[in-house]
């Protein structure tokens, strides 16, 4: 019998923190600015011309007060935990700050400031295609060889605390090749996290196959000593023998349902790996929402409208959709961030409408699936509250600098 997590507390309902395990703080500031047509074939694709221009004008301070207003807001939502997948280092044209870590500092400083635990991962990030071309211009801000990047690393990594964890993520199969991926992972230590974007796009997954013989996933699994420090973001586009692997592997999938749905990349199979025994956690990605409630619910709706069919998300002895959610990403968490057993909760509010004579076996799939509304109350990160009446400490002061530089950005 599973032990219950929605205990009833004076003020409401207390659950534990979720975990988001896929972040790119500076996309918050362009959220809802790629939503004109560009081209009839729109896609991933053509999503990132708008990417590059935003991430060209970013700089630390800027960096900062984007990141700070994201993790305000995460937390307000119930996020307690943040991976931050961090690919932009230098300056516009390549050329290292005179920190080469200011870029990682702002973050570090966004997370300290709002209360949210931070799992940074500076990304690797060497070539454009599989076929080993050059960066292009717009991408010389994001790039590293093997020994920039463990500099890097290694002087992140020794500033690591009771908020704080530092990991690697590769940026993904075409961005990183075989024998730089080879040495990266043998530095590293060995408690070190390892994420990677994989097999998001049919385009990739047709990219590998032609020049490394194998699908991306299919490859990593066959090429990397693949175990649960590792965290596949996305992985999509799947077989049958890919699903089982991952689950044998013990790693977890980082699935982003609100970004995969705005940039069109498909539906990961999620009953199919549920059955097999997988690991799995979500992800905010590009932020055009900072929900864990609207990631959950669509993670299941998507399913439902695939299969025709309701009530995907369940297990033998977990007939809640939503428990079953919530027990999921609680699973997959100190694996992939790096924090063990995070003493961090929510509360939900009871006099929310939505909550109306909730019960212990109901209250999370009324918290998921019945209203728009806002329903957290107060967030602790490690005994500290951080939100209060479904308020940020710092709210206002951060949401002002934050409106400042977006309109500089822009």
């Amino acid at each position: 019998m599973n032990e219950p997590i929605a205990v009833r507390v004076p003020a409401g309902w207390r659950l534990p923190g979720v975990a988001n395990l896929h972040s790119h703080a500076f996309q918050r500031a362009m959220a809802g600015l790629a939503e004109r047509q560009t081209n009839p074939e729109d896609s991933f694709w053509t999503w990132r011309e708008t990417m590059y221009r935003f991430a060209a004008r970013m700089t630390p301070e800027s960096n900062y007060a984007v990141a700070r207003q994201l993790y305000a807001e995460m937390l307000e939502a119930g996020y307690t935990t943040v991976c931050e997948f961090h690919y932009v280092h230098h300056r516009p044209d390549g050329a290292p700050y005179a920190d080469p870590a200011a870029m990682s500092q702002a973050l570090v400083a966004a997370a300290r400031d709002t209360g949210i635990r931070l799992t940074l991962l500076p990304v690797l990030y060497m070539s454009g295609g599989f076929d080993g071309r050059a960066l292009g211009e717009r991408q010389k801000r994001f790039g590293h060889d093997v020994d920039g990047y463990l500099r890097l690393f290694e002087s992140l990594h020794a500033r690591q605390g009771d908020q704080l964890r530092v990991g690697c993520a590769l940026h993904s199969l075409r961005a990183v090749p075989e024998a730089a991926m080879r040495e990266v992972l043998a530095a590293l230590p060995a408690d070190a996290p390892v994420h990677i974007h994989i097999a998001e796009q049919i385009g990739e997954v047709q990219d590998c196959l032609a020049i490394r013989g194998a699908r991306p996933v299919e490859w990593l699994l066959a090429n990397a000593e693949v175990d649960p420090r590792w965290t596949l973001v996305h992985a999509t586009h799947l077989t049958d023998a890919e699903v089982a692997g991952i689950a044998r592997s013990g790693a977890t999938v980082a699935i982003c349902p609100t970004t995969e749905a705005n940039l069109g990349d498909g539906l990961f199979p999620l009953r199919d790996y549920l059955d097999a025994g997988g690991r799995w956690g979500i992800g905010s990605d590009s932020h055009v929402s900072v929900s864990p409630v609207e990631e959950l619910r669509w993670l299941e709706y998507g399913q439902r409208l695939a299969t025709r069919h309701r009530n995907i998300a369940v297990a033998a002895n977990t007939p809640s959709v939503g428990e079953t959610l919530l027990r999921g990403v609680m699973a997959s968490a100190a694996n992939a961030t790096g924090f063990e057993a995070a003493a961090d909760a929510i509360v939900l509010d009871a006099e929310m409408p939505a909550l109306a004579g909730a019960r212990e076996e109901d209250v999370i799939d009324r918290w998921i699936f019945a209203s728009n509304r806002p329903m957290v109350r107060d967030v602790f990160v490690g005994g500290r509250q951080v939100v209060a009446e479904g308020r940020h400490f710092d709210r206002d002061a951060i949401a002002a600098e934050f409106a400042m530089t977006v309109q500089a950005l822009l």
